[in-house]
């Protein structure tokens, strides 16, 4: 026998010396021992109790529960012996009572013991035997039953346990037959819940009748028995989680009967002491409702009116929250599916490509048939289907095994390949790209003198913008900045009266101040009312549309006392230069940096001064408020600062210029042939003056805007749904009644494609999707006008694809007034209120989900109070940056930089689709002089090769682009070594066509540019094609460029991060046992990311990744570092939407901290070179990447849709991105939420199903 082992602590030798009775009693089994069986089994149940006793035997009952379950007590197995071996029937009571105190209240611990023995296993049998007997002994049946109904949650194989010892009859009986014995059918009734967690054993059960019996125990408001009525509910409920089940129940009518009993206990329970029962109830008919035949029933029963109305009772009760919920997510799910109202999912705009793919969703969309209806999809209206396993834990192991199933694991993918893929001989086309390798210089005169000669006068400035009137029109007919060819009488060539009056009452461009410099800004709106006190803005607020209505851009000359509205030019009569001094207008900024002190070119009409005058202070970005000298590490301020004055426009904006931008978009080639130019384009934009915090969503708001469209099917002829914008239809009347909103997006970058209004200050939006898609429905920029001051307008924004979005987690959409512009505030701004993300009631076709059946569309919902009246607003994603304004900039940038000091060149690397050139720049320094050795260093600089706005709808990366090119470009001590060291050759927009035509993905073509790097169609990817020429070329004459980046934005997670790649890394992240200890690898990938965390407020290391997936293995990131050869290889993402880390924690990103993203990532390159140049002196916390590993597994999958593809890994942080309840997951995100227990306090949750789903941790006060 072996010895009872107990842990030896003071007060165990009692129970030590009982159990070793009892296990020698139990091998023993005699006939006289059988008293003495139940003598200790007695004693033993005597300490384990722990009813009626004082706090002192209370702790010894605890003590002894403890001892018996303790880890390498073999307590546990000695009982169960014992039971196993015993024909006693007292001996089995003391057993089973024993077992059930064990198991008792704060007994999880002791459950999982329990079934770790084999205890699952022994009762089952037990229970078999015990029915046999006749009748069954009722004590026995209970305890049994109480004690299953505890363990068997903690056993995971449960189910088919039972199912084999044939338990599932023996408790179905004893309901059948006790149906008054409340004490027995109790605990039967939650041993029937445990057991229909197995869907093949709720089938079974549900054909045998146990739904029927359920009904008969339930029924209307009864203060006897409530016990027993909610756990048959909750059995109920588990047992409706199987179709089958849910349909035999609409089958024969309980969902009619379900709704009468609900209604009844809320008409009853007027002090809420029966919440659960209700909430049991609607949990029922929320299962039953997940079909589609349930969800018709519920409908024809006028389920939607009873749970709206039972719902608005609740509101007022914040502890019935709950059963809000629930009717709110099965109201939901039952509202009748509607087709998006418009004739098909394909673009308005059309565009036929030169060649058509065999394959893929773009050669599916050719092939479709015209009389096909690609809104709607007859397939999703078939019925469901039934599909029940054996296997219960089948799921469970398929989701284990999803994390890695998109991670590489075939190592012979993941080493370079060393290939170019193209003849050496191809290649020498792109030699004429490189002409810096060759140049000898011989042009350039290094001598001081000329150097101080030289002029900007030879540089060709655009003639001024002339903004005549249009004659008189009716202010109902409004037009936007035209942008014609044709000549304009002279008579006509004089500006508006009100931008007369507007210009000599402020002067613009002003500096912008506060009356109250101290004051914090609450909100906005009202920071923008304490500026309007000016004589002017009354004029502005009556006449800002018609004047816009009469603006036309022409391209006449422009006579001398003509006023020029822009950024440059104050008045008419005033000819001078005008010289900003950095000095002067941003002192206190300029503390932080070096070589602050010359003054940046920003002139109006008059001759340029010499580039002495001039300097290369071009790219210096501290009148933006960013600290481009990252080397003082003590230039970071801790002071908060507050709303400060900002200098003039044009200071702001050294690379804006109207006149130019118009010349451009003349140029600039689009498949709508837009028109007409966005204010916001033409005029620029400023950042800020204050922090734009992280939002925190009100209580309930989501509740309520769903609630609100619940409405719109209950009060149906509440409903105004008028058609007041189409582009399907452009000659649909424009609204002229006065008090309806007028909508535009025919200009650049613009996608809005109807509006419709469907209360008097609510308006549904439906955009645009890619040329050549159906889908990709993401980023808008509108324009919206005849607006009222002071009222609350809701816009829906209701064809969304993606299942979640950071506007969930406090982001903004983005606004720009256009009076707030006139009176000198030309700026987007984050604005809006009730801002939700939300499923709709809109069916998206198979077509359009990539194949998959009953997907929905989301809504974008957002409030708007406007602050003036009749003006004229802006509405984006995110800060617009059109292919326009790059190539301005890029001008402005040839025009301005000396060429004495900087080497600049731009080359059009090849034309679009489109027919719109896509730029090549490239910048260096010049060569000190024309010696041997400088060109030798010159010509043997390392490459750097950054690229761009790959997806058109990622404007944030166009703008972190911009940053990089001012800096390089500016006269920094750490722009010039930067220019010393490196050649950058840079494709600031890989994507020309997309951002002219408003796409949010996709090229004309209709794909997704950066998955076409590994075989790119030189008629179809042009771009890709030739971007990959020359960084192959580069690979072939030895010039392997040292960093390659591609800039992107990122719409579901905050910060800034990069994605690199490495083998070990994802080896690591995978369950295959491949010899990683034998993979030779630089680990030289992770010095960039590493300096970036340091010195980018906005960058965050924990959110980086350097797993290669294979869904990514055509990107430029995956295919530059395996077949280019380049070692660092990035994708740097940039959030839409703000920080949680760092310095700018809870604020909401802006292009003043993405520009500054941008120089501080040419900050890293520095510091790189600096730590690349000496090797053996690396920091070993920089390489150090096995001890810097984040322990959790990334859990990345594989995209599910073409749809939903989501460019790049979702990193390691894991994110709740459900905006649905834990049981609505969308299939298009495999996220996990990762709460803290902290978090789950019944009490401080918000809504369970609808809005309490945002993570704290990744929400901000």
């Amino acid at each position: 026998m072996n010895k009872v082992k107990v842990p030896t602590e003071k007060g165990n030798a009692r129970i030590l010396g009982l159990l070793g009775q009892l296990e020698k009693i139990s091998l023993e089994s005699t006939l006289q021992d059988v008293e003495n069986a139940r003598h200790i089994t007695s004693k033993l149940l005597h300490l384990v109790q722990t009813q009626a006793f004082p706090f002192s035997v209370l702790q010894t009952s605890e003590r002894t529960k403890k001892d018996i379950t303790a880890k390498g007590s073999t307590g546990m197995e000695v009982i169960l012996s014992t039971l196993e071996n015993t024909h006693d029937l007292q001996t089995t009571l003391n057993i089973l009572n024993i077992l059930n105190e064990l198991v008792s209240v704060g007994g999880g611990r002791r459950c999982g013991v329990l079934v770790s023995k084999g205890g699952s296993q022994i009762l089952l049998q037990l229970l078999f035997s015990a029915s046999k007997d006749s009748p069954p002994n009722e004590e026995v049946m209970v305890q049994l039953h109480s004690i299953l109904a505890k363990i068997g949650p903690k056993d995971k194989k449960f189910g088919v346990k039972a199912r084999i010892n044939g338990a599932l009859g023996i408790t179905l009986s004893l309901v059948k037959q006790n149906l008054q014995n409340s004490k027995l059918i109790l605990p039967c009734l939650q041993l029937l819940r445990v057991y229909s967690s197995n869907s093949v054993n709720a089938v079974s059960l549900g054909k045998n009748g146990v739904v029927e019996l359920i009904f008969k125990i339930i029924g209307p408001f009864n203060k006897k028995n409530t016990s027993l009525i909610k756990v048959s509910l909750d059995t109920l409920a588990a047992l409706l989680k199987s179709k089958t089940n849910a349909r035999r129940s609409v089958d024969r009518g309980y969902l009619p009967v379900l709704l009468t009993i609900y209604i009844d206990w809320h008409r009853h329970d007027s002090r809420h002491r029966h919440m659960l029962i209700r909430k049991g109830i609607l949990t029922c008919i929320k299962n039953i409702t997940g079909i589609k035949l349930g969800r018709k029933a519920f409908v024809d029963a006028e389920g939607m009116k009873v749970l709206y109305s039972t719902s608005q009772d609740c509101l007022s009760v914040r502890t019935l929250d709950p059963l809000v919920n629930i009717s709110s997510l099965i109201m939901r799910k039952c509202f009748p599916k509607n087709r998006l109202p418009i004739p098909t999912i394909k673009s308005v705009y059309h565009f036929q490509l030169p060649i058509i793919p065999t394959s893929g969703p773009v050669a599916q969309l050719y092939n479709l048939a015209p009389e096909v209806d690609d809104v709607v999809d007859e397939s999703d209206d078939t019925d469901d289907t039934e599909l029940e396993t054996d296997n219960e834990n089948e799921d469970e192991e398929k989701d284990e095994n999803k994390k890695n199933d998109d991670i590489e694991t075939d190592i012979n993918k993941l080493k370079p390949v060393h290939e170019l893929g193209r003849p050496t001989e191809e290649l020498e086309v792109y030699k004429q790209f490189f002409p810096e390798l060759s140049e000898d210089f011989q042009a350039y005169n290094h001598s001081e003198e000329n150097h101080a000669s030289a002029s900007m006068s030879d540089v060709q400035r655009p003639e001024p913008i002339i903004v005549p009137t249009a004659g008189e029109e009716q202010p109902s007919k409004r037009k936007v900045l035209k942008v014609s060819e044709s000549n304009t009488p002279e008579s006509q060539q004089i500006l508006p009266n009100v931008y007369q009056g507007a210009a000599q009452d402020h002067k613009l461009p002003t500096l912008i101040g506060l009356q109250n410099k101290q004051q914090s800004r609450n909100s906005v709106n009202s920071w923008y009312s304490k500026q309007n006190g000016h004589t002017s803005s009354q004029c502005l607020n009556n006449e800002i549309a018609k004047g816009l209505d009469d603006m036309s851009l022409h391209c006449n000359n422009a006579s001398d006392d003509v006023k020029c509205w822009n950024s440059r030019c104050v008045s008419g009569t005033e000819n001078k230069p005008s010289f900003l001094t950095l000095g002067e207008t941003c002192s206190k900024t300029c503390q932080q940096l070096s070589g602050c002190g010359k003054s940046l070119f920003v002139s109006s009409f008059g001759q340029p001064p010499s580039w002495q005058q001039v300097g290369t202070q071009l790219g210096q970005l501290c009148c933006s408020g960013i600290d481009t000298d990252a080397e003082d590490e003590s230039s970071i301020s801790s002071e908060e600062p507050g709303i400060s004055e900002l200098p003039e426009p044009g200071t702001l904006q050294p690379l804006h210029d109207c006149d130019l931008y118009v010349e451009i978009v003349k140029k600039t080639k689009s498949v709508p042939e837009y028109s007409e130019v966005a204010y916001p384009d033409y005029f620029g934009h400023i950042p800020p003056p204050f922090k734009e915090h992280l939002i925190e969503r009100p209580y309930g708001v989501q509740r309520t805007k769903i609630f609100q469209d619940i409405e719109r099917l209950i009060h149906a002829n509440d409903i105004i749904d008028k058609i007041v914008y189409d582009l399907d239809f452009l000659s649909y009347p424009t609204p002229e009644d006065g008090e309806t909103l007028r909508f535009n997006s025919q200009f650049e970058s613009g996608n809005l494609r109807k509006a419709i209004q469907v209360r008097k200050f609510e308006y549904d939006l439906i955009l645009n999707s890619d040329i050549n898609s159906n889908h990709h429905h993401q980023w808008f920029y509108f324009e919206v006008s005849g607006m009222r001051n002071a009222v609350p307008y809701r816009f829906n924004i209701i064809n969304c694809e993606k299942s979640n979005s950071q506007f969930n987690y406090g982001m903004h959409p983005i606004m720009y007034s256009v009076q707030e512009a006139m009176l000198g505030r030309p700026q987007w701004i984050r604005t809006g209120t009730d801002i939700c993300y939300y499923k709709n009631h809109f069916s998206r076709s198979s077509i359009a989900a990539g194949g998959l059946k009953g997907k929905s569309y989301y809504t974008l919902t957002f409030t708007m109070n406007f602050t003036h009246k009749d003006d004229v607003c802006y509405f984006a994603y995110h800060y617009p940056y059109t292919y326009s304004t790059l190539q301005m900039h890029i001008q402005k940038l040839e025009a301005l930089h000396d060429p004495q000091q900087i080497y600049f060149r731009q080359d059009s690397i090849c034309e679009t689709l489109g027919g719109n050139p896509c730029p090549v720049l490239t910048i260096t320094s010049v060569p000190e002089s024309k010696s041997w050795e400088d060109l030798y260093q010159f010509r043997n600089r390392p490459y750097i090769f950054l690229t761009s706005r790959v997806h058109p709808g990622e404007s944030n990366s166009s703008w972190v682009m911009k940053g990089t090119l001012e800096f390089l470009m500016s006269n920094n001590l750490a722009a010039q070594n930067l220019r010393d060291s490196y050649i950058f050759k840079i494709v600031p927009m890989l994507n020309p066509d997309g951002v002219i035509n408003g796409s949010h993905r996709c090229s004309l073509s209709g794909e997704d540019l950066n998955r076409q790097w590994l075989t790119p169609n030189l008629e179809l990817h042009p771009t890709i094609y030739h971007t990959k020429g020359l960084l192959q070329y580069l690979a072939s004459i030895q010039h392997t460029p040292l960093v390659f980046c591609d800039y992107h934005g990122h719409s579901r997670k905050k910060n800034v991060f990069m994605y690199g790649c490495s083998i070990k890394e994802t080896v690591w992240q995978t369950d295959v046992s491949a010899s990683s200890c034998d993979l030779q690898e630089d680990l030289g990938y992770r010095t960039l990311p590493k300096v970036l965390n340091q010195i980018a407020p906005a960058f965050c290391m924990s959110s980086c990744s350097f797993v290669v997936e294979k869904s990514k293995e055509s990107t430029a990131r995956v295919v530059v570092w395996r077949e280019i050869g380049v070692t660092r290889s990035y994708t740097m993402e940039s959030t839409y939407c703000g920080c949680d880390q760092g310095k700018y924690k809870g604020q909401q990103i802006g292009t003043r901290e993405l520009e500054e993203m941008g120089a501080k990532f040419c900050i890293g390159l520095l510091r790189l070179k600096r730590l690349t140049s000496v090797e053996c002196r690396l920091p070993h916390g920089l390489l150090d990447v096995e001890n810097d590993l984040i322990d959790t597994r990334c859990n990345v999958t594989s995209p599910t849709t073409q749809v939903l593809d989501v460019d790049e890994p979702r990193c390691l942080e894991e994110i709740d991105y459900s905006a649905e309840s834990s049981d609505e997951q969308d299939v298009d995100l495999n996220e996990t939420a990762d709460f803290d227990t902290q978090y789950f306090d019944p009490n401080t949750q918000e809504e369970q199903l609808s809005d309490s789903d945002i993570p704290k941790r990744d929400f901000f006060l």
